[in-house]
């Protein structure tokens, strides 16, 4: 499967660094300086807790995510969820058990038990610097399992858990904090092609029709800032964008499958097309996959 994943190789460590920059009152982002396999992580604090919002690859990500919280709470309660179980926004859960309380749904916290190890394999495939992270990574069970939609009062902050999945992935969640503020997870990257995690028989989760109305839905409560799993923070355009490339997509598969093109010229097809189309897009790798999951689904 690594074999269909970008090359990161030649990437700097995935390493969370930096300082929380504030994106809106009491907001606060982590960010991923497109650096691949590090995460924007966020944390919205508030009069009573603060939330923390994906963890970064492994412990050690972790561990700097939970001393960034810890100062920015000011011992106040800590909680922590994550936008879905993929390793880099979920893997460096342990370190907050006991000192948080994790929140998660309940498609979530399945996935990452039936798929963790897997993901670990797989992504402990992709170079020496990414498997040093997860050596003896360890999996903690949520303390407060949810299924739909969860709401927490963070004092000052209102914050709305939403399941989205199955789209990228089973488990998808956002977090929109205050009505303004939307944690989209990978349901959006900037300036990136959308992952798309097709691997059967592994992982065939992913449903790009969802994803699309997902997005449709997300666009329309019109949040004022919109914080990706990847790339820079953006607005309401973003969401709009990457719904657009989805639904060409799906709608270029339907056109090819329907004139008889197998799922490889589908995607050769598709691939060559999306780069043209947005060539300032990185991560080109993502486009066939996303071709091959829409051409599977029919």
């Amino acid at each position: 499967m690594t074999a269909d994943l970008p090359d990161v190789t030649q990437a700097p460590p995935p390493i969370v660094g930096g300082e929380p920059v504030e994106v809106a009152g009491g907001v606060f982002v982590l960010r991923d300086n497109r650096v691949p396999l590090v995460p924007n992580i966020g944390f919205v604090v508030g009069d009573r807790a603060t939330l923390v919002v994906d963890t970064g690859l492994g412990r050690r990500n972790g561990e700097y995510v939970l001393a960034q919280a810890k100062r920015l709470a000011n011992d106040r309660p800590l909680y922590l969820t994550t936008t879905h179980f993929h390793p880099e926004h979920g893997f460096g859960a342990e370190a907050f058990a006991g000192a948080a309380t994790i929140v998660a749904n309940r498609r979530q916290r399945d996935e990452l038990a039936g798929k963790g190890a897997g993901y670990v394999r797989m992504f402990s495939g992709l170079g020496e610097a990414i498997a040093a992270e997860l050596k003896d990574v360890a999996f903690v069970d949520p303390d407060v399992v949810y299924e739909g939609r969860a709401e927490l009062d963070l004092g000052g902050h209102r914050v709305v858990l939403q399941e989205w999945g199955p789209a990228h992935s089973a488990g998808d969640q956002t977090v929109l904090v205050d009505g303004r503020v939307l944690f989209t997870g990978d349901l959006a990257e900037t300036r990136m092609f959308p992952i798309a995690p097709y691997f059967p028989p592994y992982d065939t989760d992913f449903d790009g029709a969802r994803w699309i109305a997902a997005l449709s839905v997300m666009a329309e409560s019109a949040p004022e800032v919109v914080v990706p799993g990847h790339g820079e923070i953006a607005d309401v355009t973003l969401l709009h964008e990457i719904r657009g490339y989805l639904e060409h997509v799906q709608a270029e598969v339907t056109r090819l499958k329907t004139a008889g093109a197998s799922a490889a010229e589908t995607a050769a097809k598709l691939d060559e097309d999306a780069r043209a189309r947005w060539p300032e897009w990185t991560n080109p790798e993502w486009i066939g996959l996303a071709a091959t999951a829409f051409h599977a689904a029919g």
